[in-house]
């Protein structure tokens, strides 16, 4: 039987919130029944403790074990709190900004790639990198490997964005994927988007490259713009299959509208 994990991102709580979206969350999860909810993500809109209070009272309502990492808007938005405090309500209202999830069949290694002097460019110093590999390469049997932060390595594939992918990406993908990084997710960018790194860079083993999922906005904090849908994502694994499903809000329920199976990678891919 297959395990899956729920992935969110964007949920920009304290604005323009949705009718109805707590409890399609939570059929969503009473109907595919993750093991764990990842959140990649501005899960405030301001960065106020008010506001990641609000989120993480959304996700711990959910029912399940929750790992979240911090996106550009969930630090300060005033001097001399953006800098000098960046992560307190956030590791206060939701935990540690770089957690860690394991279990037998999973392993998720969360980065902060928020970096305050930047409003919305991220990155990956090279110690998370190595901290990285240091927790992937630590697994035994055969758990799903994945990597999850807020700023996309898949970039938006319709509406042009202003916002940047991580920075230095191609180091950051060579390095996790050296690691034995399976699965990485983002968000960042209100768009979903999934592919696999055999299907644009040159690798000498195709198959079972690392996979790259950008998970829709689950808030949808400026309605007037186009091609921001509210979604989530849904990855299911089983010792030979990684299944990247994608579900958008339609109307009160969130409906599943795309399904992409990969092979899994091995640790000696």
């Amino acid at each position: 039987m297959a395990a899956r994990t729920l992935h969110v991102s964007d949920l920009h709580a304290g604005r323009r919130e949705t009718p109805g979206l707590a409890d399609a969350l939570a059929a969503l999860v009473a109907e595919v029944d993750p093991e764990l909810v990842i959140a990649t993500g501005d899960l405030a809109h301001r960065g106020r403790a008010s506001q990641l209070a609000q989120a993480q009272a959304l996700l711990a309502g959910l029912g399940r074990p929750v790992l979240a990492v911090p996106g550009n808007h969930d630090i300060p938005y005033t001097f001399p709190a953006r800098f000098t405090s960046p992560w307190r309500a956030f590791e206060a209202a939701v935990g540690p900004t770089d957690p860690v999830y394991r279990s037998d069949g999973l392993v998720v290694c969360g980065l902060n790639s928020v970096r305050p002097w930047r409003h919305q460019g991220g990155g990956l110093s090279a110690a998370r990198l190595a901290r990285a590999a240091e927790e992937l390469r630590g697994t035994g049997g055969a758990p799903l490997r994945v990597v999850a932060l807020h700023h996309h390595l898949a970039g938006a594939p319709w509406r042009a964005s202003r916002k940047f992918p991580l920075a230095h990406r191609d180091r950051a993908l060579r390095a996790l994927a050296a690691a034995g990084a399976e699965l990485v997710i983002g968000g960042h960018i209100h768009q979903g988007v999934v592919t696999t790194r055999a299907e644009f860079d040159v690798l000498a083993g195709a198959n079972g490259s690392i996979v790259l999922a950008t998970a829709p906005g689950l808030g949808r904090p400026r309605p007037h713009r186009s091609g921001e849908a509210q979604g989530a994502m849904v990855y299911e694994w089983d010792a030979e299959t990684l299944t990247a499903l994608t579900y958008v809000l339609d109307d009160d329920r969130f409906a599943r509208v795309a399904r992409r199976a990969f092979p899994r990678r091995r640790l000696d891919d």
